[in-house]
Parts: structure tokens; sequence; C-alpha cells
């Protein structure tokens, strides 16, 4: 085998490990995002959603693997229209080409990091709208992916588009789940 398949192969099955048993392998940390805003599978404040000023709430991570070029951050929500009978995934957020460090988001980003670009949600707007379920207590997962290259020549795309073109660059993953229900559901 070429010395080159060879580092891949060891590289892919690395990665694999620490994405499939736990924290730690071979002393290397899982990638982490959170926020400073709600902890994970807990309420998202009112702040950061549709009754409040709908503004994207703080996000940090760490632990991105040292040979990540760009991230991919997508919010979406499984439940939609009603969580009892879930039929598609509702895409709130797209961004990518989101530069590993600084590691963090700020609460109500008005301006993206030099580089970093966004997709559209199915709004079909570039930017961050938040939860406003129509019925029950939605999920919305937060997703970060550590990518090994820039994605390039992506004109207005959706979260398919995104991660049509990151399938085979993705280093690692992480994942933060808020949850949601407007005021006076039942």
């Amino acid at each position: 085998m070429k010395p080159f398949l060879i580092l891949s192969l060891q590289l892919f099955i690395f990665f694999f490990l620490i994405a499939t048993f736990g924290e730690t392998v071979y002393g290397v940390a899982r990638m982490e995002i959170y926020s400073s805003a709600f902890k994970d599978k807990e309420d998202i404040p009112q702040i950061y959603t549709c009754e409040g000023s709908n503004v994207s709430p703080p996000l940090t991570w760490k632990n991105v693997p040292p040979q990540t070029k760009s991230l991919v951050l997508i919010v979406d929500d499984p439940d939609a229209p009603d969580p009892a009978a879930p039929k598609r995934t509702w895409v709130h957020w797209v961004i990518y080409n989101l530069p590993p460090s600084p590691s963090s988001l700020t609460q109500g980003l008005r301006s993206l990091p030099a580089s970093t670009k966004s997709g559209l949600n199915d709004w079909k707007r570039e930017e961050y709208r938040g939860p406003c379920p129509p019925i029950g207590s939605h999920r919305y997962f937060f997703k970060l992916y550590a990518l090994d290259t820039f994605l390039q020549g992506l004109v207005h795309p959706t979260k398919s588009d995104i991660e049509k073109f990151m399938k085979s660059h993705v280093l690692a993953h992480a994942e933060l789940i808020g949850i949601y229900k407007k005021r006076g559901q039942k």
C-alpha cells in the first residue's frame, strides 16, 4: 500500500474511534459546542426565539482538531411542524467556512467573521432565525463540523448543498440541543 493511503486509513480509524468511543481516545478530547445561554437538552431562552429578539445565541467550541481548515454550523429542528408527527427538518441557520479560531460566536451576531459565508435557511434567507414552533415542544440542534478544507464555489447554498460538499471532509462533529415551546401552548 502507498504511504499516503496508509496514513489516510490511519487517520480515518483514529477519528472514527474518537467519534465513537467517548470523550477521549489516545488522549485526544472530543470536539464540543456549548452556549452560555442554555445547557444541552435544556430550554432556549425566549430572547433567541421569534417571541423574543430573534437573535442568535452565544456559542463556543473547543477541542477542534488541529488540522481543521474551516467549520460549518447548521441549526435545525427535526420536529417540524408537530413533534407528535414530524414531517420534515426545518433549517434555521447555515454558516460555513467559519475559522476554527476564535472559538466562539457572540450573541446577536451581526457580521460574520472574515471568510465566513451564510447559506440559506428554510425561509430562503441567509441569516439566523430562531425557534418558532407552531405546536408543541421542539428540539433545536446546533451542529458544528470541523472540515479539512474550505467549501468553495457555492452560491446561496442550502443545508443539503453544504452537506453534499462537506461529506468526505469532516474531521469531527459536535452537537448542542436546545428545547423550545411557545408561551401559552399546552
